[in-house]
């Protein structure tokens, strides 16, 4: 399992640095991963809410953790790389508006 999730993050991780706006550092640990909206030009609670109410994405704004989080929103990847990339499309075509 350890392999397979190191994979799925390793997937999960390489897409999201592909969508225009985002950028996330490789995690080391858990099941999260934490990338850097700020080039989206969305706060990370309004990004949030929209993800899940028109894309149908969840996950949690970075601002959940403190202030500092402000710029980041935090995905699992403890799911199915089929799923973990139709997320990612989610979240692509829904900042290309």
């Amino acid at each position: 399992m350890f392999a397979e999730f190191r994979r799925r993050r390793d997937v999960f991780v390489a897409a999201l640095n592909q969508v225009p706006g985002l950028r996330c550092a490789m995690p080391e640990g858990a099941f999260y991963a934490f990338p850097n909206i700020t080039g989206t030009g969305w706060k990370s609670k309004a990004l949030a809410d929209a993800l899940l109410e028109r894309a149908g994405v969840a996950c949690l704004s970075g601002t959940a953790f403190g202030a500092y989080g402000e710029g980041y929103v935090r995905f699992s990847y403890a799911n199915s790389t089929e799923n973990l990339m139709e997320a990612v499309g989610r979240i692509e075509r829904f900042l290309r508006g």
